[in-house]
């Protein structure tokens, strides 16, 4: 009988399929196998980097665009198909994420997207297209010295946000000299509180590991210590200078402003390697076109101002563009908000998204990576708690999909300042970052919504070409372009600022002379208006939008004639025409 089964069983398997066979399979075995139900080291990180360049040479590459603090490399994939031109003639999407180095699976977010373009372009037709015609700039972390210590170091869920430049938090002429110590030894930084009937806190009725205050007419149980610490320069206070304590994203330069006025922001704009790595990257491609940053957390889609004061530099048309992108991801990210920075959520100067929308005008989101709402599946308020009605509910739904993983029971320690106390509260790997079982799951919906984004990037096409006989050697030849996708090839900032290079329309070739040239204002009385100086190639300053744009030239000569279009963002097009 067990044999039968075995010869049945290897029957199926080397039978042909089925008339089907020329179709993709539902589920395509991966040729890079990467696990997106854990988050990566540092280590790890760049080694499934490497492994996703090597198992798709034709399609990924993978390069270093700058140092950090302490000498990590800043990785690039590079996505693209390189038989279909080259990366400067096409749109490009930069994406990064993990700036602040406790935001960790930011970087998960970012495998994950080129993990899934490289290996989905051979079997869906839609990423084949979007790998085809465009390129993808992925930087998953731009703080790995800030990932590396949250990995490696006694940390809580919110600490080592910071790069790890030495920086005196507490004033004291020394940097870095008092940070979180893991006093028990159990791989995890939670809290310390001592028995103390004077005490203000007490334990939660309905969760006896949570402390809520104590009522002014009740007894307390615990004096609230603060974080797992001891008081590592002898000051009497724990925990107030731990490496770091900086914001690096506070540190572009539009907008920005001293630590006095925005905290974390350093000397200078770029002061830090990190931050001048990803600038210099940004400065010398202008084809990027669309810009995305993950951090975490709370589920947002964040997108500028950063203040009040720079709403002048949000022109109209292009917030129009911004929030019908972003309400396409509210679709796709249960549980997410679109949100403007500075009246949704607090105000921000020197943010990053807000530089590269501002000085290139490119449009640009950060999104806030989890909320509770994923968690519990329902919708709701968009932080731990979403959708529940009462934090008790919340609490307890979370503990019976955990099963109380997330949190370290109360247990007595022995600490050299307090003396007896006892050490317990939730784990770094809590809060802010989703547990195993979400993570694939929010690492695709956020792919799904970037790849919605880089979808609507310019995508120029030629609208009509026509050449009309003026006389015996002179023809008029009109010419439209028009953009198929939401995002214009310059955006009303750029265009206005005149950030990057307008776009432009050329006619040439032999035994041709262009006599004038310009955009046509009406197509039915030939209205022109002529360009001043070159007519051969004419300057588009406002770029192309989903409107056709007309333009003429008056030409002496016949052969044939060579139009091209090239943009900065809109990539490049050529069509040759005869003039009889």
């Amino acid at each position: 009988m067990i044999a039968n089964v075995l010869l049945i069983a290897g029957l199926i398997g080397t039978q042909e399929p089925p008339a089907d066979r020329g179709r993709p399979p539902i589920v395509a075995r991966p040729k890079v196998p990467l696990a997106f139900n854990r988050i990566y080291d540092y280590p790890e990180l760049v080694e499934a980097m490497r492994a996703l360049a090597a198992g798709h040479p034709d399609r990924v590459s993978l390069r270093s665009i700058g140092k950090s603090v302490e000498g990590r490399d800043l990785w690039c994939l590079t996505i693209q198909n390189p038989a279909t031109g080259s990366e400067a003639s096409k749109a490009a999407m930069y994406v990064d994420g993990n700036i602040h180095g406790n935001e960790v699976q930011a970087a998960e977010a970012c495998l994950y997207l080129a993990w899934y373009l490289a290996e989905n372009h051979a079997v869906n037709p839609r990423v084949k297209a979007l790998v085809d015609e465009r390129v993808f700039y992925i930087i998953p972390t731009v703080n790995p010295d800030g990932r590396a210590h949250w990995f490696r170091a006694p940390n809580t869920t919110h600490s080592s946000r910071s790069g790890l430049s030495p920086f005196d938090d507490d004033r004291d002429g020394q940097a870095d000299e008092d940070g979180y110590d893991d006093v028990d030894g159990d791989g995890q930084v939670t809290q310390m509180r001592r028995p103390d009937p004077q005490g203000r806190w007490k334990a939660d009725p309905d969760d006896p590991r949570r402390l809520i205050p104590a009522r002014p007419d009740e007894d307390g149980q615990y004096e609230l210590l603060g974080t797992e610490g001891l008081d590592n320069d002898g000051d009497g206070l724990i925990n107030e200078d731990p490496p770091g304590g900086y914001d690096m994203n506070r540190n572009f330069p539009a907008d920005w402003r001293p630590a006095h006025q925005q905290p974390g922001a350093g000397p200078f704009p770029l002061c830090w390697p990190e931050t001048q790595a990803v600038a210099d990257f940004i400065r010398s491609h202008p084809n990027i076109a669309g810009v995305q940053a993950y951090h975490n957390f709370g589920g947002m889609i964040l997108r500028g101002p950063g203040h009040p004061d720079r709403r002048p530099e949000y022109p109209a048309e292009d917030d129009r563009v911004a929030a019908e992108i972003a309400a396409a991801g509210e679709r796709m990210l249960p549980f997410y908000r679109s949100m403007v920075i500075h009246r949704d959520l607090y105000t921000v100067h020197g943010g990053f998204i807000g530089w590269t929308y501002e000085h290139f005008g490119i449009i640009s989101f950060t999104n806030e990576l989890y909320n509770g709402g994923q968690l519990l599946g329902e919708g709701g308020r968009g932080d731990l708690n979403a959708g529940a009605s009462t934090d008790q509910e919340a609490r307890r739904a979370r503990d019976r999909l955990t099963l109380g993983a997330d949190f370290v029971p109360w247990h007595p320690a022995q600490h050299p300042l307090y003396g007896p106390i006892e050490i317990g509260g939730a784990i770094k790997q809590s809060q802010r970052i989703p547990p195993p079982f979400l993570l694939e799951e929010l690492c695709h919906r956020n792919t799904a919504f970037v790849l919605h984004h880089a979808d609507q990037m310019p995508r120029i096409v030629w609208h009509s070409v026509s050449v009309d006989r003026l006389g015996p050697d002179t023809s008029a030849v009109t010419v439209a372009v028009r953009n198929t996708r939401l995002i214009p090839s310059r955006t009303a900032q750029a265009a206005r600022r005149r950030l990057g290079l307008p776009d432009t329309l050329a006619l040439s070739g032999p035994g041709l002379t262009v006599l004038t040239g310009g955009r046509l204002l009406n197509r039915y009385t030939g209205e022109l208006e002529a360009a001043d100086h070159d007519p051969v190639r004419l300057r588009l300053e406002s770029g192309v939008g989903t409107e056709p744009v007309f333009v003429r030239w008056i030409v002496r000569g016949r052969g044939d004639a060579t139009l091209t279009y090239r943009s900065d963002k809109g990539g490049t097009l050529i069509r040759t025409v005869p003039i009889p």
